[in-house]
């Protein structure tokens, strides 16, 4: 039988929970259900505090649930990470005070202002190339990546994060809590951090989240996560920042060009036949998303530099209102390419801001070596 041990501060109970390995135990006054599994009412939070906290071992069943220590907002200042700190008592790295804490899966590309405000966190997908995973987070090499790629016959795969990650990822201590994940149409990240925030909320009903569906990638993902950003700085209420959001998202395009077809014919999005044929010709693909997050090819070209110029006409005869909006740029290994096309669209649409960004390693995977994309 397992034991370990979790502290409700809320409603004033420490809690052991005991688990056979065949069946539930049984039921009794002494006992409760919780998360579907019976536990036992051990002592009060003050007689916990008072007494088991100083003879307790911190590693005997509290880590299961992120710790007593975690949950009651006790931390050991030697070890806890020091944006963890400032945020907990409501304050970025920079001072500025935040309640509200934002999970992005790792197709989203940050800028380094979101890397330093302390309560960004992004939830890494797993990629697999010819039998290797690798984790796509901070440690990601693009090179290295993409040469594996280009020598695997297979099409790389990716996993999203798990319901657990971000369960954990939002029982942080903010008030509000947001997900902005990769299309659904395209990934199960979206499904998995729905049923995190499931999870999170069953151990905190007053917990406020909202999982986006970002129905785009990459840098479409960071203006959302911008966005938050702003509505949460502008003073709006939860249900506001999520109106808000949400509607700006349905106006979001996304558009990109692919210089490598390898990985549309080792998906099977493209004939083998096809995809010769392509190359030979050097016709280039210009693709978009639809409303609901699908991707379709809006046009071709014979040549990448003509192709990206016609993605740059389609951006343009979709803007709309763009005095008020964000231009996001973001390139697989080619930078001056990406500038490229952001000093020709900047020509002729007067967008508020603009910037550029390379792709980390899910964005990467589905551009791959010299891809672009644009999101407007």
């Amino acid at each position: 039988m397992e034991k370990s041990f979790f502290c409700d501060k809320q409603k004033n109970r420490m809690f052991v929970v005991y688990r056979k390995k065949r069946s539930a135990t049984r039921k009794g006054k002494n006992f409760l259900q919780w998360r579907g599994k019976y536990v036992m009412i051990k002592c009060s939070y003050q007689n916990y505090m008072t007494k088991y906290r100083k003879i307790r071992s911190r590693t005997e069943g509290l880590k299961r649930y992120g710790g007593a220590e975690k949950r009651i907002g006790k931390r050991d200042k030697k070890t806890e990470n020091p944006a963890a700190a400032k945020y907990r008592t409501g304050q970025s790295l920079e001072g500025k005070y935040m309640g509200f804490h934002i999970v992005a899966d790792s197709c989203c590309e940050l800028t380094e202002d979101m890397k330093k405000r302390g309560n960004i966190e992004i939830a890494p997908l797993t990629l697999e190339v010819g039998g290797e995973s690798i984790l796509d987070d901070e440690t990601f090499d693009q090179k290295s990546f993409l040469r594996k790629v280009a020598e695997c016959p297979e099409c790389p795969k990716s996993a999203c994060p798990s319901p657990e990650y971000f369960r954990t990822a939002f029982l942080n201590g903010a008030k509000h809590c947001y997900a902005v994940t990769l299309s659904a149409q395209l990934s199960g990240s979206y499904n998995s951090a729905v049923l995190g925030a499931n999870l999170a909320q069953e151990e905190d009903e007053d917990l406020k989240i909202h999982v986006f569906n970002s129905r785009s990638a990459s840098i479409g993902e960071t203006l959302i996560v911008k966005k938050i950003v702003e509505c949460e700085e502008a003073g709006m209420s939860f249900e506001r920042v999520v109106e808000t959001v949400e509607l700006y998202i349905s106006t979001q395009h996304t558009y990109f060009v692919l210089e490598n077809l390898e990985t549309l014919r080792k998906n099977g999005r493209l004939s083998k036949t096809k995809a010769l044929v392509a190359s030979a010709l050097k016709i280039k693909p210009v693709m978009g998303a639809t409303s609901e997050g699908d991707i379709v090819q809006l046009d071709q070209a014979r040549g990448i530099n003509k192709a990206l110029m016609k993605m740059v006409d389609a951006i343009v005869n979709d803007a709309q209102h763009v005095e008020n909006k964000t231009l996001a740029i973001s390139h697989c290994n080619c930078p001056e390419r990406a500038e490229m096309v952001k000093e020709a669209l900047l020509e002729r649409l007067a967008v508020r801001d603009a910037f550029v960004l390379d792709t980390q390693g899910v964005s990467s995977m589905y551009a791959n070596d010299g891809g672009i994309i644009v999101v407007l």
